[in-house]
């Protein structure tokens, strides 16, 4: 596959579809909750907005990385939430509304967040000549037409027609996860060469990143008297990122395809980290009612 076609014509069209698919899954409700359960929803975005950058950032500056491979771990971290954990949470016997909560609040944000806190990182990591910028308006109106608008308009057709929107969620769900792979398959093919270096420097880094996180996440729902399904559905939702629109970030936009790699491989772990958590949760929580 050409890498002009991957990162100009592939990666936005599978952002745009797995934004759709997850918009598709969305309603008014969902956002109205941060308000009906304001505790648990503060603790799971402060997690996700401050915690997991700031571990990130300290990661990147105590782990011995190149500024290219430390940036996409960065560029990662700016990039919370994503419609795996939706399904991650359910399976794991969580509290899918609270999932679904976070996902759609992260959605409608992180569009404007996620700019600003990687052109503070670019300019804190990378070296002197090598500094990169996001034009920041440009890139806003970007990332929100191909996440903000996707998602509206899937929860348009939602609510317009809500019996297709039920029968279409499972088998985009399915679609969602094929370009995914896709995605990361993309991403790890455009440096195969470098891949075995890559991987050798930046394994270690994102997997440690991934379940400290998870393990943080956890911690702070529970210092905070929240329940052990509110707990389990924050830690799941901490620890898994958006790594497509990570890896658009920054080889779309940003044009740096080795910045890719921390998160092409950090979405394989946390794959392998998700599996656990739905066997290790739903061993433990009891089934829903």
């Amino acid at each position: 596959m050409e890498a002009n076609v991957f990162t100009q014509v592939l990666l936005p069209l599978a952002l745009a579809f797995i934004m759709f698919g997850m918009g598709l899954s969305l309603q008014g409700a969902d956002f109205a909750r941060v308000f009906l359960n304001p505790k648990a929803a503060a603790v799971g975005l402060v997690c996700q907005m401050a915690l997991l950058p700031l571990c990130a950032y300290l990661l990147t500056l105590a782990w011995p990385l190149s500024p290219a491979l430390a940036m996409g771990v960065l560029i990662l971290a700016a990039c919370p939430g994503g419609p795996t954990s939706n399904l991650v949470s359910y399976l794991a016997r969580g509290d899918v509304a609270l999932s679904v909560t976070l996902t759609a609040v992260n959605s409608m944000i992180a569009f404007v967040t996620a700019p600003i806190l990687i052109n503070f990182f670019l300019q804190s990591v990378m070296d002197e000549g090598q500094v990169v910028q996001l034009p920041l308006v440009r890139t806003i109106v970007q990332i929100f037409g191909l996440t903000v608008v996707p998602v509206l308009i899937g929860m348009a057709v939602r609510g317009r027609f809500p019996s297709l929107a039920s029968a279409a969620e499972r088998p985009l769900r399915v679609l969602s996860m094929l370009f995914i792979v896709i995605v990361v398959a993309g991403a790890v093919l455009q440096v195969r060469e470098q891949l075995p270096e890559f991987f050798r420097q930046a394994g270690l880094a994102t997997g440690t990143l991934n379940v400290l996180t998870m393990l943080l996440g956890y911690g702070a729902a529970r210092a905070v008297a929240l329940d052990r399904r509110q707990s389990a559905t924050i830690s799941i939702e901490v620890g898994i990122q958006n790594g497509t629109m990570a890896i658009f970030i920054a080889t779309t936009l940003l044009k740096q395809p080795e910045m890719s790699i921390a998160p092409a491989i950090y979405s394989l772990i946390m794959f392998a980290t998700g599996g656990w958590m739905i066997y290790w949760f739903g061993r433990r929580l009891p089934a829903r009612q």
